[in-house]
């Protein structure tokens, strides 16, 4: 049967771009459009922090509790495994996306009717009706989800760019509308409701999805098993990486812990909104390898080396970003987020390095489920929700930061063993790791000292603005150049990979 909606270049018989070529369009395609949807998104964003009080966002955060638990379980790893499939007829995506309305409206049912439990554990009423009206989102996940899957199988990350800038520009203008009419709290649910459900009709019309479900599973056990294993995964990265909220909320009120969450919001914003979108296009690019054989792609030597050129243009980026937040810290938050938000000044240098850790620790994912081995993705998440929350549980007792510091703490030993087991199933071997990875760290660390020094040089009482302008262009210099002295071929490969076009194309498998 033929790929109905899948049908791409390798069935029509057209020549197709190379596997190698196909990945640069896509990265760029894809973290190009996450900088222009996020410059939106974080436009609104900042706009709405200063008409919004901390303790709005704290309420918020209590709620997301539930709403990402439940988020683990919606499906997403189900159309996981449809990216990996090395063919996928019109009735196994029928199928799919009977699995995802069946596991959605379930969870939907679940939060509407467990919702006054979770304002009962916070002991904030309002939190019910929060969730209630958040339930709403799981409704809209089939339909972004099973299309998302059919796209990235075409290793098309144009038109998901296009839908994902569209639902931004949505959210941003209810959320904005939301802030400025005095709507609170609510200001907060319903701007990200308004961007799901512009995302999931924009994605299902992209990719021209099925959307008459089929409920007849015959054949489609393996797909399940798949997607189980890595639902599970993420239920366990719920528990890691929301176990600090649980904690938090238990501890401390609202104010704090609306300054906590927003701290950790500015100090994860790479890692969270950059990261994931490469991983996105890692996880396509490494399945399509180990289907094709390309580029050593069913061998560990091949396999090591993909994830070696990941961390090395992701590193090279996020270091310096980490390392620059940190420094200039006092004057980064007032101008982002507003004076209000003080607090979170001796924080976001704690957080900054957790982050640090963070990104270079999700990077591992994408290369072992590629390699049919979902198993050490969930084997990293059942230590880090240990790991984690042990962290957070012993940070509590100081306060906020205690809980930043927990970060610190519990993100250099999931970092360790993340490397030690990971990295084993691809065949990393530490010493090309530290190659990839320290002189970056160098020239990050040699950047920010430099650039602080000149932040405590400056006359007093310049306007926090004035300081970034001048520290900002200065540290990107002062990156760049210690980088060029230290390792100039990082340099040359991140402008070979921007500027490389193969034009070479690939003809298509014979059927």
């Amino acid at each position: 049967m033929s790929e109905g909606p899948l049908q791409d270049a390798s069935v029509t018989g057209a020549p197709q771009p190379s596997l190698a070529s196909q990945v640069r369009t896509a990265v760029i395609w894809r973290s190009g459009s996450q900088i222009g949807t996020q410059l939106v998104s974080w436009a609104s964003t900042l706009i709405v922090i200063r008409l919004l009080a901390p303790q709005d966002y704290g309420l918020f955060a209590m709620a997301q509790v539930m709403l990402m638990l439940l988020n683990t379980m919606n499906g997403w790893g189900l159309a996981s495994a449809l990216i990996r499939e090395p063919e996928v007829s019109e009735e196994r995506l029928r199928q799919a996306l009977g699995m995802l309305i069946l596991l959605n409206g379930g969870l939907s049912v679940i939060q509407f009717l467990t919702a006054p439990l979770v304002a009962l554990w916070f002991e904030q009423p309002l939190v019910a009706d929060l969730l209630r009206v958040q339930s709403l989102i799981y409704l809209t996940v089939p339909f972004s989800a099973l299309p998302y899957a059919i796209l990235s199988r075409r290793m098309d990350f144009r038109s998901p760019a296009q839908v994902k800038l569209f639902s931004a520009i949505a959210g941003a203008v209810t959320a904005l509308t939301g802030a400025l009419s005095g709507w609170g709290v609510w200001t907060l649910v319903f701007a990200p409701l308004v961007m799901f459900v512009t995302e999931a009709a924009g994605m299902t019309w992209a990719a021209r999805a099925p959307i008459r479900p089929s409920f007849r599973f015959k054949g489609a056990g393996h797909i399940a098993g798949f997607g189980g294993v890595m639902t599970a995964t993420q239920l366990f990265w719920f528990v890691q990486s929301q176990s600090d909220v649980m904690i938090a909320g238990r501890v401390l009120d609202p104010h704090e812990l609306g300054v906590y969450t927003t701290g950790l919001f500015l100090a994860q914003l790479l890692a969270a909104k950059f990261v994931p979108p490469i991983n996105e296009v890692a996880f396509a690019a490494y399945s399509r390898a180990q289907e094709h054989g390309q580029g050593g792609g069913l061998g560990n030597d091949g396999a090591a080396k993909a994830l070696l050129a990941t961390i090395r243009l992701v590193m090279m980026v996020a270091l310096p970003a980490y390392a620059g937040m940190a420094a200039v810290a006092p004057a980064l938050v007032p101008v982002v987020l507003g004076e209000q938000w003080h607090e979170i000044v001796p924080l976001l240098p704690i957080m900054a390095t957790a982050m640090a850790m963070m990104t270079l620790q999700i990077l591992f994912a994408p290369a072992t489920n590629a390699r049919g081995v979902p198993f050490a993705a969930l084997r990293i998440t059942m230590i880090g929700s240990v790991v984690m929350t042990g962290a957070f549980f012993i940070g509590s007792h100081w306060g906020l930061p205690g809980f930043a510091w927990g970060w610190v703490g519990g993100m250099a030993v999931l970092t360790s063993a993340t490397v030690v087991l990971s990295g084993g199933i691809v065949g990393l071997r530490l010493g090309a790791l530290a190659r990839a990875v320290l002189p970056p760290l160098g020239a990050a660390l040699a950047m920010a000292a430099l650039v602080r020094m000149v932040v405590l040089l400056l006359p007093p009482g310049l306007l926090p603005l004035v300081v970034l302008a001048l520290t900002v262009p200065l540290g990107v210099a002062l990156y760049l150049g210690g980088l060029q002295l230290i390792a100039p071929e990082r340099i040359a490969e991140a402008l070979h990979f921007i500027r490389h076009r193969d034009d070479d194309a690939e003809p298509a498998p014979a059927e």
